[in-house]
């Protein structure tokens, strides 16, 4: 994916975290949340000052003026260090596209004696940024990445470019320097991507009838292939009833699981992986400075989780690829591409949450297709407005998401989230065709 087709014009703030949803450290326990707490909030109650004409302005100067000085550095260690954080503000602000551009391309010929890190910080930002011009310098350097996260990063940018003839070339190169592939979670993600023949989806319907584990409350997430166009959130009682607005119809609120590096799941930073999670709770990111004050659903993932935690049951038996499948309908247990939350847990991705976003629109061309989304670290972001002078909240579909949810929960808010890819189009998911796949799950939990 290019990501010139939607990058910032100018962000209100730096996403700063390098893992999961740019919480920093695990995501603080207070304030957390109840049911009921959830349930008294007002969006009036909620302000984040950043959010003000005044705290844009101040944090977008000094992001620049780091960001100008950093790349005004001479060629050398200093430069070379201080890259990564460099080209991550480049990508948020969409500022000094050009003046980058070239130190990029002059680092990667050294990714092989980086560390890790560095290599798929420089690799992701290849990707985000400039994956044509940076697909040639990589491919020759694939035999000298033994790391499989840099090498995964590196196949995808060659994917992005469009490189002929690169999927086979990336099937032999994956074969011949990774004969073990299969133990891996991220290989074997791009090995389900470099298929031709790939998998058909199993009926939608029969994954929105699914009990999961009878007795809890689930969301689901419709999104896109790519990720490029907003989804839909949709909140499914414990009896199995979707949730209607108080004229009957479909409550449907509106949600982004596009990374702003556009990468799979299994990355760091990448999409929010297609899949099941488990919910635990609802607390605050405190100290992020894109999320805001409006609570979040606090979900994890498979080994992120353990297994007790996950089906909020005492149970001592470890993860496998069975249990995560024992969750599903049988016809969806044998689709590779839903187990794309399992195998991100074991890549060690966590802390991809359901959260509101304090970043203006504003900030992105306005041709960019997700709106009025605004891209994550890999976490599912529903929309909200904040006032321009005093940065209180005036509408946020996040907390309409975590209410609504909410009501059908138990104090403890535990339960699911599922997150699916449906068919390819060339806009966001629509409450009508998302009305049609609950009928007819609805239809086949009344026949049961």
């Amino acid at each position: 994916m290019n990501a010139h087709s939607w990058r910032l014009r100018g962000a209100t703030l730096l996403l700063l975290a390098l893992a999961g949803c740019s919480t920093v450290g695990p995501p603080p326990a207070p304030p957390s949340y109840t049911a009921s707490q959830l349930l008294a909030l007002r969006p009036t109650d909620l302000q984040w000052p950043a959010t003000s004409d005044a705290g844009e302005q101040a944090q977008r100067e000094a992001d620049l003026a780091r960001l100008r000085s950093g790349l005004a550095l001479p060629d050398g260690p200093e430069r070379l260090a201080a890259l990564p954080g460099l080209l991550d503000l480049v990508a948020h602000y969409d500022a000094e596209i050009d003046t980058a551009r070239p130190l990029l391309l002059a680092a990667l010929p050294k990714l092989p004696a980086l560390d890790a890190n560095t290599q798929r910080a420089l690799l992701t930002a290849a990707h985000t940024l400039y994956p044509q011009e940076a697909a040639p310098l990589i491919e020759p350097l694939l035999p000298q990445l033994p790391e499989t996260k840099p090498f995964a990063i590196a196949a995808y940018t060659l994917l992005a470019a469009g490189m002929p003839g690169v999927e086979a070339r990336l099937r032999e190169r994956v074969l011949r320097q990774f004969p073990q592939w299969r133990d891996d979670a991220r290989l074997r993600a791009l090995m389900l991507r470099l298929d031709p023949a790939g998998a058909s989806r199993p009926p939608l319907p029969e994954l929105l009838a699914a009990p999961l584990r009878p007795g809890y409350p689930a969301v689901f997430s419709l999104q896109r292939p790519g990720r490029q166009h907003m989804g839909l959130a949709l909140v499914r009682a414990p009896d199995g009833r979707f949730l209607r607005e108080a004229n009957g119809e479909l409550l449907t609120i509106p949600q982004l699981a596009l990374a702003r590096s556009g990468l799979p799941g299994t990355i760091t930073n990448g999409n929010t992986p297609q899949g099941l999670f488990t919910i635990v709770g609802s607390s605050v990111a405190a100290s992020n400075p894109t999320i805001g004050p409006t609570p979040f659903l606090h979900s994890k993932l498979p080994i992120e989780a353990t297994v007790a935690e996950f089906e909020h049951a005492d149970r001592s038996e470890g993860w496998s690829e069975a249990v995560y499948e024992s969750f599903l309908p049988p016809s969806w247990r044998s689709y590779g591409p839903f187990k794309e939350a399992w195998l991100a847990g074991l890549a060690g991705r966590d802390e991809i949450l359901a959260h509101g976003s304090v970043v203006r629109t504003e900030a992105y061309h306005p041709a960019a297709r997700f709106l009025p989304g605004t891209p994550s670290a890999g976490c599912l972001v529903a929309p909200e407005q904040w006032d321009a002078g005093t940065g209180r909240l005036l509408s946020s579909q996040q907390l309409r998401l975590a209410q609504a949810y909410a009501r059908v929960a138990t104090e403890s808010l535990a339960g699911y989230l599922v997150v699916v890819e449906v068919d390819a189009a060339g806009g966001p998911v629509t409450p009508d065709e998302a009305l049609a796949s609950v009928l007819a799950a609805e239809a086949q939990r009344a026949a049961r």
